[in-house]
C-alpha cells in the first residue's frame, strides 16, 4: 500500500497562485502513476492532471491547461501541483491519487487517495 498526504491548500484571491504537495509513504513511490483530482461542493470529483511514473509525461484537463503544472520528485516521494492564475471556479477540495496506469483520467483507475486539501479562491 501507499499512503498519501496532501498539503498547501488555503485561501487566495483570484489571479493568485498556490502550490499543492502530495507526500507518499509505503511502497515505492516511483512505481505509481499519479494524479490530481478535485471536488467542488455539490459536484462530482473531477480529473485535474496526471503524471507518468518517471515524470516525463503529463496530461491536463482543459479547464486547467496552461495555468496548472503537475510535477513529481521521486527522490523525495512527493508530487506537486503548481496552480497559477487561479479563478473562483477552481475552488474545491483537491485530492492526490496513485495508480498503476499512466495518464489515467478516470477515478476507478487509481487505487490510493489522500484525504484532500481545501483550495478557496475569492473573487
Amino acid at each position: 500500500q501507499v499512503q498519501l498526504v496532501e498539503s498547501g491548500g488555503g485561501l487566495v484571491q483570484a489571479g493568485g497562485s498556490l502550490r499543492l504537495s502530495c507526500a507518499a509513504s509505503g511502497r515505492t513511490f516511483s512505481s505509481y502513476a499519479m494524479g490530481w483530482f478535485r471536488q467542488a461542493p455539490g459536484k462530482e470529483r473531477e480529473f485535474v492532471a496526471a503524471i507518468s511514473r518517471g515524470g516525463g509525461r503529463t496530461y491536463y484537463a482543459d479547464t486547467v491547461k496552461g495555468r496548472f503544472t503537475i510535477s513529481r520528485d521521486n527522490a523525495k516521494d512527493t508530487m506537486y501541483l503548481q496552480m497559477n492564475s487561479l479563478k473562483p471556479e477552481d475552488t474545491a477540495v483537491y485530492y492526490c491519487a496513485a495508480g498503476r496506469r499512466d495518464m489515467a483520467t478516470l477515478r476507478h483507475l487509481y487505487d490510493y487517495w489522500g484525504q484532500g486539501t481545501q483550495v478557496t479562491v475569492s473573487s
